[in-house]
């Protein structure tokens, strides 16, 4: 709920940036698993990304942004409540940060974004507390979680003019912004609730119910 009231605020900021450059990501590695190249990879400090690539299916890649990101977060936060993985993930997480901005990042502020943010990541996973990792994972969990929807909802049906995923897919492969917007939206929606039913409950990190205790 915390992350939730505080997204628009400046302390949010590298977070939000963070979403996006998952974001990018996910586009990144369908592309990829499709057959195609990536070129480049970039996030800007206005929280705006791109990717520039060739080949691999349109219809994929162009779905995979907000699904991605979003399965992404579900799996972080599932993992950060289920098993105590979260010093292994989070320098797994570190590593590929890495590696995407070695290979892919090409412009002075993602690089330096990437890098760090992966360096960061590595650093904690070594020399902080388990339960620190736990907590990063949850946040970045969650935060790419709740991006996806607010982001549907603002950049493909309140503003369904901008040149957004849903924008480019109703132009090259036909429908509406909204519609696909909206479907994208419905996934998003109907994802963070299984991951919250599985995630939370009698044997997580934050059960849904604490314990019945008599006190005498």
């Amino acid at each position: 709920m915390a992350i939730a009231a505080l997204w628009q605020t400046p302390a949010m900021l590298p977070l939000r940036v963070l979403t996006v450059f998952l974001h990018e990501v996910s586009h990144a590695a369908m592309t990829l698993l499709t057959g195609g190249e990536v070129v480049s990879l970039t996030v800007d400090p206005y929280e705006g990304g791109m990717v520039v690539s060739r080949g691999g299916s349109r219809f994929l890649t162009l779905t995979a942004g907000y699904t991605g990101s979003l399965l992404i977060g579900s799996t972080l936060f599932v993992i950060a409540l289920r098993t105590d993985w979260d010093r292994k993930v989070l320098a797994i997480f570190g590593v590929l940060t890495l590696a995407v901005a070695a290979f892919y990042v090409r412009d002075l502020f993602a690089l330096g974004f990437s890098v760090a943010t992966g360096a960061l990541m590595l650093a904690a996973s070594r020399y902080i507390s388990l339960n620190i990792n736990d907590m990063i994972l949850r946040v970045i969990g969650v935060s790419s979680m709740i991006y996806a929807p607010l982001d549907l909802w603002d950049d493909t049906i309140a503003r369904s003019h901008l040149h957004s995923d849903a924008r480019m897919m109703a132009e090259e492969l036909g429908g509406a912004t909204m519609l696909w917007g909206g479907i994208w939206l419905a996934i998003s929606l109907g994802v963070i609730w299984l991951t919250l039913r599985h995630g939370l409950g009698r044997t997580s990190n934050i059960p849904l119910r604490s314990p019945i205790r008599i006190m005498r």
